[in-house]
């Protein structure tokens, strides 16, 4: 068993994969969380892939061209081959070859970065230009603050850090508005509030603010 299966149940939030995979379970997450407990998070493109004999189904190693590192810096500055379970159902990801670049968030092992269904991996031109943002710099300073989740109501903050996560109850598990649009950031006064910032509609004017 590679070392990042132990983190299914732990690291779980949206990815491209399928929900329905036999064996495995994902926990909603927002982005923000899965930037904050990732290892690594980077913008790239894949460029090969090859399976290897490793675990009860092979290991797939991706080969990517790296574009553009948010977090890691520390751990692993330059990425160029990422590890994930051959099989979905082990929560192994698919990911197209040359085609689309991804954002992709994951751990490191023995110098090696694993990631799966249950991490946060999106084609870069699905996500929003909010979630760019918060890329860039709005999930770094939501850190220190603490994301709950609402599956029912009524739900409660219960303390000045927190950030009231209620998009399962109109989404029914999947991404929403808050993960979309919003960053749980420190405000003056020490609380933690919900924070979207001004998010322009023109597509040229995303393009060229695209960080």
């Amino acid at each position: 068993m590679t070392p990042w299966l132990g983190l299914v149940v732990l690291l779980g939030t949206w990815s491209l994969g399928d929900w329905g995979a036999e064996a495995c379970t994902c926990s909603p997450s927002h982005p923000q969380d899965a930037f904050c407990n990732s290892d690594i998070v980077i913008r790239a493109k894949v460029v090969g892939k090859k399976l290897v004999k490793d675990g009860p189904f092979g290991t797939l190693v991706y080969t990517i061209k790296q574009m553009k590192m948010y977090r890691g810096f520390t751990k692993m500055p330059h990425v160029q081959y990422i590890y994930t379970e051959a099989s979905e159902s082990l929560c192994g990801l698919k990911l197209e070859v040359n085609k689309y670049q991804y954002l992709l968030t994951g751990r490191v092992y023995d110098g090696k970065m694993y990631t799966g269904l249950c991490n946060f991996v999106e084609r870069w031109d699905q996500l929003t230009l909010s979630q760019r943002k918060g890329l860039n710099y709005r999930y770094h300073l939501g850190c220190n603050c603490k994301i709950k989740s609402c599956y029912y109501l009524p739900c409660f903050v219960s303390s000045k850090n927190e950030c009231l996560w209620t998009d399962m109850l109109s989404n029914f598990g999947y991404p929403g508005y808050q993960s979309r649009h919003y960053a749980c950031i420190r405000q003056k006064g020490g609380y933690c509030s919900w924070y979207r910032g001004w998010a322009p509609s023109d597509k040229s004017i995303i393009n060229a603010t695209d960080p």
